[in-house]
């Protein structure tokens, strides 16, 4: 009985803390990620916008202040 219930469940726990690990990861990326003007613009023409001076300096402005504020603790 063992034998199939301790397989199972390790399966089980190695996925939900690999899931985990995996966001935890990706969001310290994207906190910690620079990007210039170019690289915003292209993004955008990726999606189908066209961004003028105005909202990319926006843009860019939202994504530092986003960068300077701490991570939430849990």
């Amino acid at each position: 009985m063992w034998n199939i219930i301790l397989p199972i469940l390790t399966l089980i726990i190695g996925l939900v803390g690999g899931f985990a690990l995996g966001v935890w990861y990706l969001r310290r990326q994207m906190t910690n990620m620079q990007m210039d003007e170019k690289q915003i613009q292209q993004i955008a023409r990726s999606m189908g916008m066209n961004l003028n001076q105005k909202q990319l300096n926006q843009m860019t402005r939202k994504m530092q202040q986003t960068n300077k504020k701490p991570g939430k603790k849990k």
